[in-house]
């Protein structure tokens, strides 16, 4: 049997590694039976995003409808989400939604590609935000909505800028610290009732296309496996770690992750 059922809604990576295609990979890995709604098409390999092209508003909506009213989600990874119409249109979508939301606010790939039109990152911060169970931005990402200039945190502020993010409305924020320097990766969780600190070890490679769509998805699969929120981001990270341990050099940029490896807690489940 399948632990949970999770949905993902994001745009599709033809190169497979991040995405709605990265989600899907890391849902099954870890038991999880897989739904999606793909927001926009990109043409991405493992060297950067070339061209990204939206779906309507009317076929986004037309996908969670399907899905919801027919599978029993118990959880909703949200990324790519690069218009401001789409945002909307997800978040009226998900009014009805009792279950937790995983936000991974998706906003520059990993080559520096812009990934969000005009208006769409304040519609995120004032429509989808404040919906969210827990939202995921690395640094970058977590400056943007804090309005913050490019580069400015530093691991010591992390603790209080996730605090302030939080202020934003989610219920939890993991802010992630992978983008700043030395062998350390420095990871915050902030909830109403706790901060967490994670820590670990860099994996020096290049091999870690999609890591953060596989962390929130992974978080998101363990929250609709009924983990409480720090169980799931400790797995999600657990996870990610060993996915780019398992990586893999395909193309000719940031390779792979090995999505395909198995956790000990998903033992004795099939994938029936």
């Amino acid at each position: 049997m399948y632990r949970g059922t999770a949905l993902t809604i994001a745009g599709s990576d033809s190169g497979g590694g991040a995405g709605i295609q990265g989600d899907l990979k890391t849902f099954m890995s870890l038991g999880v039976f897989g739904t999606c709604v793909v927001t926009a098409v990109t043409a991405q390999n493992s060297t950067g995003v070339f061209h990204v092209e939206n779906l309507s508003e009317k076929s986004v909506r037309e996908q969670i409808r399907a899905v919801l009213d027919d599978f029993p989600v118990g959880a909703v990874k949200i990324g790519m989400l690069s218009s401001k119409g789409i945002i909307e249109a997800v978040a009226e979508e998900l009014l009805g939604f009792r279950g937790p939301i995983v936000l991974d606010p998706v906003m520059v790939s990993q080559s520096g590609h812009s990934l969000m039109e005009e208006g769409a990152q304040e519609a995120l911060k004032g429509c989808l935000i404040p919906m969210a169970e827990l939202i995921t931005p690395n640094l970058p990402e977590g400056e943007r909505l804090l309005n913050l200039p490019k580069g400015s945190l530093t691991a010591r502020e992390m603790p209080e800028a996730a605090s302030r993010l939080l202020e934003l409305g989610a219920r939890g924020v993991l802010l992630k610290g992978g983008h700043l320097n030395g062998d350390r990766i420095l990871d915050v969780l902030v909830t109403s009732q706790e901060e967490v600190l994670f820590e670990d070890l860099r994996i020096d490679t290049v091999n870690d296309h999609g890591t953060g769509c596989a962390l929130s998805s992974a978080i998101a699969a363990e929250l609709a496996a009924g983990s409480d929120m720090k169980t799931a981001v400790t797995r999600g990270r657990e996870f990610v770690r060993n996915a780019i341990l398992s990586g893999a050099a395909l193309g000719k940029g940031h390779g792979c992750l090995g999505h395909h490896v198995r956790m000990p807690w998903t033992a004795g489940r099939s994938s029936e």
